[in-house]
């Protein structure tokens, strides 16, 4: 069962920071429903968001994505699974460091076949907000 409480997002705050730090990025750290740890990267230096886009627009699936109005404007919730296809560069360093960083410990034995699900917690990245959008620093 998943489980996250403050004690364990303490022991992975050092390194969440350091990636941080490393790429000129700000956010911050919480823990959602003792069972999930949450980045929120508020703003740095890299315009994740426009990479975001324009990698979006070159892929191969950019056809069948095009008319569902998908480019993000102002915030993007980054899926863990799939962020590989979405960012390119110093963007997709930043973003693999920080989900590695998250991660740190953690486990995954889920058999989805069976609908069994057993990980140590969950993790979400969050670029910008959508009340509060991602703003890039000079």
């Amino acid at each position: 069962m998943a489980h996250m409480n403050q004690e364990k997002k303490s022991k992975l705050a050092p390194a969440i920071r350091m990636v941080l730090k490393k790429y000129g990025m700000r956010g911050s750290i919480s823990v959602e429903n003792h069972n999930s740890i949450n980045v929120n990267i508020k703003s740095g230096k890299l315009d994740l968001i426009k990479n975001y886009n324009e990698t979006l627009k070159n892929s191969p699936e950019w056809e069948k994505y095009k008319n569902r109005g998908i480019l993000a404007s102002e915030y993007i919730q980054v899926n863990e699974y799939h962020y590989k296809k979405y960012f390119t560069g110093k963007c997709l360093k930043f973003i693999d460091e920080m989900i590695t960083a998250m991660n740190d410990g953690n486990y995954n034995h889920s058999d989805y076949q069976s609908d069994y699900f057993s990980v140590g917690w969950y993790t979400h990245l969050n670029i910008g907000h959508w009340n509060k959008p991602y703003t890039v620093e000079n």
